[in-house]
């Protein structure tokens, strides 16, 4: 995401199509009104401009806000600490370094050591680094009153300043192996006991996927020239996964990974292929140094291994010996993340982003209807179906396109010798069809009620520079540096239809990017990132706005990232939570009745640099273990009503 360190190698989308960037910049008041929105009264309210206000003086700990409906709105803050509404608490539940619970070993072990001194084996064993998407699966003896099921939580990226003795100073094969082993993702079981949260340890589902567990290549790229290696002459098999950013899951009960900043682990130091420039490889990567010690990272003795990466990962959560598989008919780029929608005939639909400047939205419809009744019917659903890319249009229409190989210009005479080319070229078909550019898609949403669907524009500050695509209806803001969120309807109120209706829910900061001086409306956002609706519908909005940019005068981004809700209707925002020093807030999924809402706190004690140096002092943050903790560790918390309500109301 944003803040993190492997998101930040971003190369914004270097083609040409001028399709929309020719296109004048519209007033966003004056936006199209959805047509089916309207008819039900869902967008009768104006376009919603959220300030991000500036003082032009030191900000205070806190800022006074008054409390208005439902919970009381909390202010923004610099402190380090979680901070959530009266009658609300929220308990550390998973910590980086926390044992899984893996059987056969001993409870709570291996111990966290706060020296870094932990090895790659004992980290296998532990939560990896930098919680990010996640979700809650209940068990099958779930119960409202006494909650239980797993809680599978991705791990992004690393900052080896933390990570390691010294940092990455004397780098090592030992080194190397301990950062692939931080990366990947968690299962762990998790349930209420005696008024807490913990973890079951041991329980026969815990594990861990790092960037060396074995996993299957599926679907139409499976056995192409383009996925095979020396070590996999056959293309089916690759070991890993990481950058996992966001996340999916399915209606039959796994999860999806989405493999995000991939190519900042890679190293190419030969001339790039106009294809490895599209994806942004590059000889120093996001300084990472796997290839110093594992050569499947140096892209000179191994081409191929690139494109083993940059694809959605679906694991059975409930079946710890079966192996993760990548669907590659849901195209490779830097996903964020893979919302799930039912059609009407019984297909899925999975919304997805592509997070970079000027990249694409995209949708993969199945082929074929899932099964409610027979979960391992639906074991191959997701390597069977059409992969989309979204054009919206400035009168507030909108089409999917589909990535066909032999349609359109998605020929062998244009480049594409075949489906499989097609998905491993996702960015290359998207750019061929002209699909919109957009301002870095990240989250996407699904209302439940409504099946709107909701997406995040983080923010893009090279829109309307010089030698970059202008401004369009949906990206209406040069030099984008808030964000904003978009919003539309299917036709017919069907996920599987090719035509939408769209409009803008949300611009973040106020209409000239200054951060100064406006009309607020609700409270002040900067960076919408992760987004989610809960069973009520309400919007629960992220933010993450960068160490960089966090309470500086001329951006007026106040306090630390936080979590907010909105009401979809009357677009009135309000403050929920805030994040310690500098933390991004990430990752958000619930119990069932709602009772009980998880939330990520992915790297507090960020610096601006974004890499740790283990040489200086660690002071920014020393959440949430204390002064008595020498690292700040991303941690999965539990927000929880004192009264035993549900959360938000």
């Amino acid at each position: 995401m944003s803040g993190s360190f492997s998101c930040k190698t971003d190369i914004a989308n270097p083609t040409g199509n001028t399709s929309l960037d020719a296109l004048v910049t519209a007033d966003p008041g004056r936006r199209k009104i959805l047509k089916d929105g309207a008819a039900l009264g869902l967008f009768a309210t104006p376009t919603l401009q959220l300030l991000v206000g500036c003082t032009g003086t030191s900000l205070p700990t806190t800022i006074a806000i008054p409390t208005i409906g439902g919970f009381s709105r909390i202010s923004a803050s610099t402190a380090d600490r979680v901070r959530v509404p009266t009658g609300y608490q929220a308990q550390v539940l998973y910590r980086w370094g926390d044992p899984i619970g893996a059987q056969g070993v001993p409870a709570n072990t291996p111990a966290f050591l706060h020296d870094a001194s932990n090895t790659a084996a004992e980290q296998a064993l532990q939560a990896g680094m930098h919680h990010d998407g996640m979700h809650f699966f209940p068990m099958h003896d779930y119960t409202d009153a006494a909650p239980r099921g797993l809680l599978v939580v991705n791990h992004e990226y690393t900052d080896d300043g933390l990570l390691h003795v010294g940092g990455m100073n004397n780098w090592s094969a030992a080194k190397v192996a301990k950062s692939q082993a931080s990366h990947g993702v968690s299962v762990v079981e998790a349930l209420l006991e005696g008024g807490e949260w913990r973890v079951q340890r041991p329980s026969r589902y815990a594990r861990r996927i790092t960037a060396n567990t074995p996993m299957r290549i599926s679907g139409p790229v499976a056995r192409s020239a383009m996925v095979k290696t020396a070590d996999d002459a056959s293309g089916t098999f690759a070991l890993g996964t990481f950058a996992n950013c966001a996340h999916g899951f399915t209606p039959w009960g796994t999860y999806l990974a989405c493999e995000e900043n991939w190519h900042g682990y890679f190293s190419q130091t030969t001339a790039l292929s106009d294809h490895e420039k599209r994806y942004g490889l590059s000889a120093t990567g996001a300084g990472y140094r796997w290839w110093e010690f594992d050569p499947r990272f140096d892209v000179t003795k191994n081409p191929n291994e690139p494109n083993r990466f940059g694809w959605v990962v679906e694991i059975d959560p409930f079946d710890p010996d079966s192996l993760p598989v990548k669907r590659t008919a849901m195209g490779r780029f830097k996903h964020e993340s893979a919302m799930q929608s039912i059609a009407r005939d019984g297909r899925v639909v999975f919304y997805m982003g592509d997070d970079e400047k000027f990249e694409y939205v995209y949708k993969f419809v199945t082929r074929d209807k899932w099964n409610a009744n027979d979960a391992k019917a639906n074991r191959d659903l997701l390597d069977h179906g059409t992969l989309f890319v979204a054009r919206f249009d400035d009168d507030g229409s909108g089409r999917w396109i589909a990535l066909q190989h032999g349609t359109g210009p998605l020929t062998t005479a244009n480049g594409f010798a075949s489906q499989a080319d097609v998905l491993v070229r996702t960015r290359q078909a998207a750019d061929a069809l002209a699909a919109t550019k957009m301002d870095r898609p990240e989250w996407i949403a699904v209302h439940p009620q409504s099946k709107e669907v909701y997406c995040s524009l983080t923010n893009n500050v090279e829109r309307g520079t010089a030698g970059k695509p202008g401004t369009n209806a949906a990206n209406p803001r040069a030099g984008n540096a808030f964000g904003h969120i978009i919003r539309w309807r299917e036709k017919n109120q069907d996920p599987a239809a090719t035509s939408f209706d769209w409009d803008m829910f949300a611009l973040a900061g106020n209409g000239d990017n200054s951060g100064k001086g406006g009309n607020i409306s609700g409270d002040l956002l900067g960076s919408p990132d992760g987004l989610w609706f809960d069973s009520h519908g309400r919007l629960w909005i992220e933010t993450d706005v960068s160490t960089k940019e966090l309470n500086k005068d001329d951006y007026g981004i106040m306090g630390n990232n936080q979590l907010l809700v909105a009401d979809t209707n009357t677009r009135d925002v309000k403050r929920f939570l805030t994040g310690p020093a500098g933390c991004e807030i990430t990752g958000i999924t619930s119990t069932p009745d709602g009772r009980h809402l998880f939330v990520n706190i992915q790297h507090p004690g960020e610096t601006p640099s974004e890499r740790s140096d283990p040489a200086k002092p660690m002071n920014i943050s020393s959440w949430p273990d204390g002064p008595q903790g020498s690292r700040p560790r991303s941690a999965t918390i539990v927000i929880r009503r004192e009264d035993g309500g549900v959360v938000g109301t």
